[in-house]
């Protein structure tokens, strides 16, 4: 589905300094875009793997979701991507299904059926939202079978039009179910890269196709009683959700339906914003890769400082408002965060993970991004304010060697600034690389490292 990511550039060692380089600052008076927060899934059964379907005892189950959870002990992830029911039997690529039996046409009663599971989403759910998760994304990869062209869940295929109000109460239902469970379903989506055909569940919308559903599944939701809101289109390429965006925005029932324009960046990186004032999430993404991969920098394309890049772009160039990564947790060549033993009472962490908790940990939801100067193109910096008052400033420096500099912090100091390094041999280790001298922060930035500097 992805093409390889490529490889984060090295700065070359020798290159001298631009002439008198302006000083990097860093302007926490100035706000630019909210951040809604950091996410993953756990959809196609995996859920139910962290639950011990391949032999993970509640120790290290616990210890996972620490991980994948806890502000303080792990990544403190606040958005939670599920996945609306698929009933294709593809090995880990199975979701049960709320509606299992074509109830003999669009118009006839559904006989939904709930097994209070979800292949072991509820649990998660309910795990994290005591851990204080408030964002629950539902996404579906496909409708029922029999509502579409093709008569499969897999393989694409289209939404027949005669069932767009039963694929609506479809999708409200299975939030219904999810409020009885004591979790509410806040960001609800019903496509997933609606451009792209896979051989698991897959459908396709063509942009005005999305919209057209949108008008019926928009006055569907309102007349529910659910608090959610719509989101759309997850398109597989960041490119290709412009085009989704624009009909969007050019249609008044759409634009009212819709709270948050999502996409993915398999296609490519999220190089240009998308065109809407809405909050926009990168809704999934991993790196490619055939193997599992633990390492920080090894120039393969799909280790943990690419994420790290990635992460940054996506805020910077791609103006997004959320990062939610592909799968938290699988087995074997996962491309996810954490692989897990198959089977076994263990589980081994990447670097990718790292990266992104040294993102989701300090920077939290309802914080804002803030402007950055910097002339060093060794260094991509971003720097965000958090509700609380505390001031996170991440730097990456992509070059082989020891960068120093110097930041002006306009709006407020700190004469005791935290920093938290993440290389090849440290993950989100304390570190005394960062002093300040009034509004003057002064940082010794580790070759091809993450340094992330809290300020109180």
């Amino acid at each position: 589905m992805a093409d390889p990511a490529p490889p984060v550039a090295r700065a070359a060692d020798s290159a001298p300094p631009a002439a008198d380089p302006a000083r990097p600052a860093v302007d926490f008076r100035t706000d630019l875009q909210p951040i809604d927060g950091f996410g993953f899934s756990m959809a196609f059964q995996r859920a139910d793997l962290l639950y011990g379907a391949r032999g993970l005892g509640p120790a290290k189950q616990r210890e996972v979701l620490d991980l994948l959870f806890s502000k303080e002990k792990g990544a403190g992830l606040s958005i939670l991507r599920l996945g609306i029911g698929s009933s294709t039997d593809r090995v880990y690529d199975h979701m049960p299904t709320i509606l299992p039996a074509d109830p003999g046409g669009p118009d006839a009663t559904p006989n939904y059926v709930w097994d209070g599971w979800d292949g072991g989403q509820v649990r998660l759910a309910k795990e994290a939202k005591a851990y204080g998760v408030k964002r629950f994304f539902a996404d579906a990869w496909s409708a029922p079978a029999f509502m579409k062209t093709n008569g499969s869940e897999n393989d694409g295929g289209e939404l027949r039009p005669e069932w767009r109000q039963a694929y609506a109460n479809y999708l409200v239902q299975y939030a219904k179910f999810y409020r009885q469970e004591g979790v509410g379903i806040t960001d609800l989506g019903f496509t997933n890269e609606p451009d792209w055909t896979a051989t698991y569940a897959s459908m396709r919308f063509t942009p005005q196709q999305a919209v057209d559903f949108l008008k019926v599944l928009g006055p569907t939701v309102r007349a529910s009683g659910l608090k959610t809101r719509l989101v759309c289109c997850d398109a597989a390429g960041w490119d290709r959700q412009v085009a989704y965006t624009q009909a969007i925005e050019a249609d008044p029932a759409a634009d009212r339906a819709v709270r948050t324009i999502t996409g993915h960046r398999y296609s490519g990186p999220t190089d240009v914003p998308q065109p809407t004032d809405k909050h926009v999430w990168m809704s999934e993404w991993s790196p490619d890769g055939t193997t599992w991969n633990e390492n920080w920098d090894d120039g393969s394309g799909y280790d943990g400082l690419t994420v790290a890049a990635d992460i940054q772009n996506t805020f910077t160039t791609g103006n997004a408002n959320a990062y939610v990564y592909w799968t938290g947790a699988s087995l074997g060549a996962t491309r996810g965060l954490i692989q897990l033993a198959n089977p076994g009472d263990s589980y081994r962490v990447s670097k990718r993970y790292w990266a992104l908790a040294a993102f989701s940990r300090f920077i939290r939801p309802g914080a804002v991004r803030v402007p950055v100067t910097n002339a060093d193109p060794a260094l991509r910096i971003t720097a965000f304010r958090n509700t609380d008052g505390s001031r996170v400033i991440e730097i990456l420096n992509t070059a082989t060697t020891e960068r120093s500099a110097d930041f002006t912090l306009r709006g407020g100091h700190d004469r005791h600034p935290d920093a938290y390094v993440t290389d090849e041999t440290r993950s989100i280790t304390p570190a005394d690389v960062v002093s300040t001298h009034g509004t003057t922060l002064t940082a010794e930035l580790a070759p091809r490292a993450l340094t992330t500097i809290v300020l109180d």
